[in-house]
């Protein structure tokens, strides 16, 4: 396990290449930062809006939709999977599911009572645009909102799944940066009772996924 601090452009660039063993990262921004899925659209940003935000604009390599983070929220771990792990799964939707119960289990243990998406992507409105808008196989809710989200990147050699634990949610940043003007009024209503956060102690909550998952 290691603890990496930087930019987020950084963190998301880091070199999977040679994933040998199973291994978690803990990351941590040192900017705050919109953070666009790969098949977005970088055009498509306000970047008046980012600006004004302070809001620095970068992009992953694994799909779905945008992510704010910054230096405290969400929690972010990222696990990188060898191909041939007793976890691995060459079904990419199911490939998801053991790291959702994980997390659940983890949540379980601070009184909360969470499950596992586990059917096929289901991005409804929003969830193209806005990541925690949508349900993706092995992502985790607590009463029908999504408080754990997961993504992933492949290689030959194994996959880096990426979890965004949310400590708060306030869609604002992301409507003004990543959603149309003529739309936005609509994206407040339809965004706010989709995710929330958990008012738990991170140092806590990423000690308790690592000893779940035996690391």
């Amino acid at each position: 396990m290691g603890r990496l601090e930087g930019h987020p452009a950084d963190l998301q660039g880091r070199d999977l290449s040679e994933v040998v063993t199973r291994r978690v990262a803990i990351l941590v921004p040192t900017t705050t930062a919109v953070v666009l899925g790969s098949t977005q659209d970088p055009e498509a940003v306000d970047r008046e809006a980012a600006d004004r935000r302070g809001l620095a604009v970068v992009r992953r390599r694994s799909g779905g939709g945008a992510v704010l983070v910054t230096p405290d929220d969400p929690v972010w771990v990222d696990v990188d999977l060898p191909v041939g792990d007793p976890r691995w799964s060459d079904d990419l939707g199911r490939s998801f599911l053991w790291l959702g119960e994980a997390w659940v289990e983890v949540l379980r243990g601070f009184g909360e009572v969470a499950e596992v998406h586990d059917s096929r992507f289901e991005p409804g409105p929003w969830g193209r645009t806005v990541c925690f808008a949508g349900r993706g196989p092995g992502e985790v809710f607590v009463d029908g909102a999504k408080v754990v989200g997961l993504a992933q990147r492949r290689t030959r050699a194994g996959a880096r799944f990426q979890c965004a634990v949310l400590r708060q949610w306030d869609p604002a940043p992301l409507i003004d940066v990543v959603v149309g003007p003529d739309q936005r009024e609509a994206a407040r209503a339809d965004l706010a009772p989709v995710a929330r956060g958990l008012d738990l102690d991170p140092e806590a909550l990423v000690a308790a996924f690592l000893a779940t998952l035996g690391a």
